[in-house]
């Protein structure tokens, strides 16, 4: 397994590598993918102070709306929820998988990143006529989480979200799940304002976390929170 990166190719290997999103043997080993079954993983939430990382798997349909596929970054906030509600529509398979705060902690945000994406592609195996591996993952990043046993060829694409459809619509899903959660854990703890800056470490946040100190769902593991815990 390997990376997908905007260089020039390097010598043949099992996996080739491809340059620009427009090269040719990129687009045409695209088309190829995603007639057998290509499946996009992204995930939200591994900056911030507060909060679980969240990962989406998206399988699109052969031929489907280039709106679909858009970079969460490049849509706007208010029209997300509705962009993520016809991704699961016209999606041939969705799901959305998470790693808690407790995970984050314990195994190093890297690591339960990569067990959120795993998660992600698992439950969308789960579903009704998608059993055994499939034929292609495609990763937003620059790392293959260990996912050998879920997928037969397994790519990671960098500056993937805005240049593979199906990696878009799964940066969608998932930033719109978990803006949802954390708005509702700005009610369920207040004055840290969680629904403004989603658990990043704004200056309104760690001055709340100043004034608050940490809350149940900060993660103590990064250094803003672990510095007010000693």
């Amino acid at each position: 397994m390997t990376a997908i990166t905007p260089a020039r190719p390097r010598a043949r290997t099992t996996h080739p590598q491809f340059a620009a999103p427009s090269d040719r043997a990129f687009d045409a080993a695209l088309a190829d993918w995603r007639a057998q079954g290509l499946v996009g993983i992204d995930e939200v939430g591994r900056g911030p102070l507060a909060g679980p990382v969240c990962a989406a798997a998206v399988m699109l349909p052969v031929q489907f709306d280039a709106t679909l596929g858009r970079d969460s970054k490049a849509v706007s906030a208010r029209a997300r929820p509705g962009l993520a509600q016809r991704v699961e529509q016209e999606a041939r398979a969705w799901s959305i998988a998470w790693a808690s705060v407790e995970e984050i902690d314990r195994m190093n945000i890297l690591h339960a990143t990569e067990l959120a994406m795993r998660r992600a592609l698992q439950a969308l195996l789960d579903q009704p006529g998608l059993d055994g591996p499939v034929p292609c993952a495609l990763i937003d990043g620059n790392r293959v989480p260990p996912i050998q046993d879920l997928a037969r060829s397994a790519f990671a694409v960098v500056k993937g979200d805005a240049r593979v459809p199906e990696i878009g619509a799964a940066s969608v899903l998932a930033k719109v799940a978990r803006d949802t959660l954390m708005a509702r854990y700005d009610d369920a703890f207040p004055g840290y304002h969680f629904a403004a800056h989603k658990g990043y470490g704004t200056r309104a946040h760690q001055a709340a976390l100043a004034q608050l100190g940490p809350c149940e769902i900060h993660r103590r593991s990064f250094a803003p929170v672990r510095a007010l815990c000693s």
